[in-house]
């Protein structure tokens, strides 16, 4: 092997090399790595910014169209139409509203193939983005069709095309049920030319980017796509120009509209590079027919990045020209007495045994190695035994706070979970308190209408007693479902007076009540009651739980098999068990069942009864479980604190039902009308 140069291998060379090394050669690599990954987190938090763009902009587009459906809605219900309708103005009418509401165009339409329409002629209003062709703009208004037109622009980077305008119209199409004054269903359509709609993309533009919200430099742009052609944007062409006709690239049309995903990532635009974002938008036949855009002028990012990169390097060479002579200056009088002592070595293998090293008037740290090197290696094994010792000690905290920190997860994910059920039952909740509301009243409009019928006839109503009997239990039965909508929304309105009762003597009176169902059904039923405590809970509220499990095991044995309920104490709590022999439920539905609106019985529940029970139960501050095997049967099992524990886990309970009313709930599930 050959030998370094007598130069390279002096202690000063190697020990200057390994010194600088770092300085010159693996600081640079660090600094650029660093760089990279700042950029690249800049990148991420650019794209970041665009998605919540584009989620301000989509929003606001879907509240337009909804805003839209709304106010059609609205007229075709209004009496001043009906009015307009019989008086034979109905056309002026709808033009001054057309006007007033600010559409293209307002019409009543008695069939059509637009979905839009579909949904409204069978009762529900609807709107959404549809595109019309030239002959249908021509058709609605001979303005729409010229203003819906725009001339096609060449555009860098786009699919190639024949076409040398787009003639089509993207419109917000809306449509709302309307009932004719000769009793004809119809539907009542409007809707808003989206081409050239400069207001509209304007003021998407202004709600994204506000004024400072982007760095100087930089513009924030939005645009509304027909297909791959630019119908409303603030894209300029020029100066004052914009890119009305310009089209989008071949890359971005195949990825949005082909594939019909989001694009997030720069993108060349019109005429320069922005951070874009691109989302197909899809017509009322669910098919992509043009895209909504945003983004952000990129140049004055890449500056930044640019300008940051070449400070960080001008200030590393700056550093090191500053640096390296002094470090030099003060290795050689760090390496002077160590270059002696290999002097001497040299001197010694030659021969010249007479050798010194001259005489160190000073007690440096390099004189004091050789005295010292025995010592330090005894204290380096002291130092040694203690680190074992500490990293074993370490080791077990390690272990110890590892365990508390996984404790603290699992109750993080626990409360997690709590949460966002919470934020889902308020949210469930206020919407079945608004549609329970809004079904209350028709019903009570056919309730009375039928009693006054039935009135009326007389008995010559008496043939159609029968279907007077069926519109009677289908109106019970409305009755029923809104009653328990109000009782998940509203619990606290339908709580029933606290009261301490017997648990079991509650199971007895239940299977009373269930005896016709439990004995149809060829169910051989077994009560156990181990308990002699009572719990502080409303006992109809009770009831209604207990009823609600043993209905559901019933319907879970429909050929047979056994009911077990038991009632018993674990220290604390009484434990009420309701056991069948059914079917059984597969695990993911068992995860669900006490979910809000979820059943398995398809038209005959409503998906509450489980819910509202562990509604009840947690109210009392207990807890309801479910156990099953799917084909062997299944367990719920309900904990309740015996009653003095109720009241120290609840001292407010009395407080927060102060009237004393009965459970709606429970009411309307055992009385029947006549």
């Amino acid at each position: 092997m050959p030998r370094l140069p007598t130069a390279l291998r002096s202690v000063r060379v190697r020990l200057l090399v390994i010194a600088l090394l770092p300085m010159l050669v693996h600081l640079p690599i660090l600094l650029g790595s660093t760089v990279l990954r700042w950029s690249g987190k800049v990148d991420v938090i650019l794209v970041n910014k665009v998605t919540g763009d584009l989620t301000i902009a989509d929003q606001y587009l879907g509240r337009l169209v909804e805003t839209s459906g709304e106010r059609v809605d609205a007229v075709a219900r209004s009496v001043e139409l009906f009015r307009a309708l019989e008086g034979g103005d109905a056309d002026a009418y709808l033009e001054r509203e057309r006007a007033r509401l600010g559409l293209d165009f307002l019409r009543v339409a008695r069939a059509s193939e637009w979905p839009v329409v579909q949904a409204a002629l069978n009762g529900e209003w609807h709107s959404a983005i549809d595109v019309f062709d030239a002959g249908t703009l021509r058709a609605l208004s001979p303005e729409m069709s010229e203003r819906a037109e725009v001339p096609l622009i060449p555009t860098r980077g786009a699919l190639r095309t024949g076409r040398a305008a787009e003639t089509r119209g993207m419109v917000i199409h809306s449509a709302a049920p309307l009932t004719l004054p000769d009793g004809t269903r119809a539907a009542l359509v409007g809707g808003m030319l989206l081409n050239r709609n400069l207001d509209f993309i304007d003021t998407i533009n202004a709600l994204v980017y506000r004024a400072e919200s982007l760095p100087e430099g930089s513009q924030g742009t939005a645009t509304l796509f027909l297909d791959d052609v630019r119908i409303s944007t603030n894209v300029r062409l020029f100066e004052n120009v914009r890119a009305l006709g310009t089209r989008v690239s071949a890359e971005v049309r195949a990825e949005v509209l082909g594939e019909g995903r989001i694009w997030l990532d720069r993108a060349f635009v019109v005429n320069d590079w922005y951070i874009s974002a691109y989302e197909p938008i899809f017509d009322s036949f669910g098919t992509p027919v043009g895209m909504l855009y945003v983004g952000f002028l990129e140049t004055p990012f890449s500056a930044a990045k640019r300008n940051s990169v070449i400070t960080l390097a001008l200030a590393f060479v700056l550093i090191a020209l500053a640096s390296v002579p002094v470090f030099l200056r003060w290795a050689g009088h760090i390496f002077r007495p160590l270059e002696g002592m290999m002097r001497t070595i040299d001197r010694v293998e030659d021969g010249d045994l007479s050798a010194r090293n001259a005489p160190i008037e000073t007690d440096s740290e390099i004189a004091q190695v050789a005295r010292h090197f025995d010592g330090l290696l005894d204290r380096l094994e002291q130092r040694d035994r203690e680190l074992r010792h500490w990293g074993e000690t370490l080791e077990q905290r390690v272990a110890e706070r590892t365990q508390e920190l996984q404790k603290a997860h699992r109750q993080l994910e626990q409360t997690s979970e709590r949460l966002i059920l919470s934020e889902k039952l308020a949210a469930v909740g206020e919407i079945t308190a608004s549609v329970a509301h809004e079904i209350n009243n028709p019903v009570a409009v056919i309730q009375g209408n039928l009693d006054l019928a039935r009135s009326n006839l007389g008995a010559a109503g008496a043939p159609a007693e029968e279907e007077f009997r069926l519109i009677d239990d289908q109106v019970y039965r409305i009755g029923v479902i809104v009653s328990k909508l109000l009782h998940f929304a509203r619990p606290e309105d339908y709580s029933g007076v606290d009261q301490s009762v017997d648990p079991a003597e509650v199971v007895r009176d239940c299977l009373v009540l269930t005896r016709h169902q439990i004995e149809a059904s060829g169910i051989r039923c077994s009560l156990e009651t181990a308990s002699r405590s009572s719990v502080h809970i409303s006992r109809t509220e009770l009831q209604q739980v207990v009823v609600n499990l043993i209905l559901n095991a019933v319907h879970a044995m429909p050929g047979g098999g056994v009911l077990r309920v038991l009632t018993a104490e674990d220290g604390a709590e009484v434990v009420l068990t309701v056991q069948d022999t059914g079917t059984g439920i597969a695990p993911d539905t068992l995860a669900r069942i006490f979910d809000p609106f979820f059943t398995t019985k398809q038209t005959q529940g409503t998906g509450l009864g489980l819910s509202i029970s562990r509604q009840i139960v947690s109210r009392a501050g207990g807890a309801i479980t479910a156990y099953s095997t799917p084909g062997e049967g299944s367990r719920f099992v309900v904990r309740l604190p015996i009653e003095e524990n109720a009241q120290m886990r609840d001292p407010d309970r009395m407080s927060r039902n102060p009237t004393g009313q009965a459970s709606a709930l429970g009411k309307n599930d055992t009385q029947r009308p006549p």
